[in-house]
C-alpha cells in the first residue's frame, strides 16, 4: 500500500527569482536516494532537501524532507502532488514514501 505523510516544513529565506541553487548531494547515497534525490533537485531547486530510505535498505519506503520556494503558497496537498507527480516512475517500485 502507498501513503503520503502529510506535514508542513516551515520555509526559510526567500532566493532571489531567476537563481537556481543546487544542493549537493551528500555522500553515501543509496542509487535510489540519489535518483530520488536529483529529479527533486532538478524540479523545484530546493532549499533543503533530505532523501532516506527508511525501509531499511531495501528501497521501499522512503522519507522526504523538501523545502523549497516553489510550494509557497500552495496547500500541502497540492505540494506532495507535485512531489509525486516528479516521482511518478520511481512511486510505481515502493510501498512508501513520506514527505515532510
Amino acid at each position: 500500500m502507498f501513503s503520503v505523510a502529510l506535514a508542513r516544513r516551515v520555509a526559510g529565506a526567500r532566493i532571489p527569482a531567476g537563481l537556481r541553487t543546487y544542493v549537493a548531494p551528500p555522500s553515501g547515497l543509496t542509487d535510489g536516494e540519489r535518483t530520488i534525490y536529483n529529479k527533486l533537485t532538478e524540479k523545484f531547486s530546493p532549499r533543503e532537501l533530505q532523501v532516506q530510505d527508511v525501509s531499511g535498505g531495501c528501497g521501499t519506503f522512503y522519507q522526504i524532507i523538501i523545502a523549497s520556494d516553489t510550494f509557497k503558497g500552495l496547500s500541502t496537498v497540492k505540494q506532495h502532488r507535485m512531489v509525486n507527480e516528479v516521482l511518478k516512475q520511481e512511486i510505481q517500485g515502493i510501498h512508501g514514501l513520506q514527505v515532510v
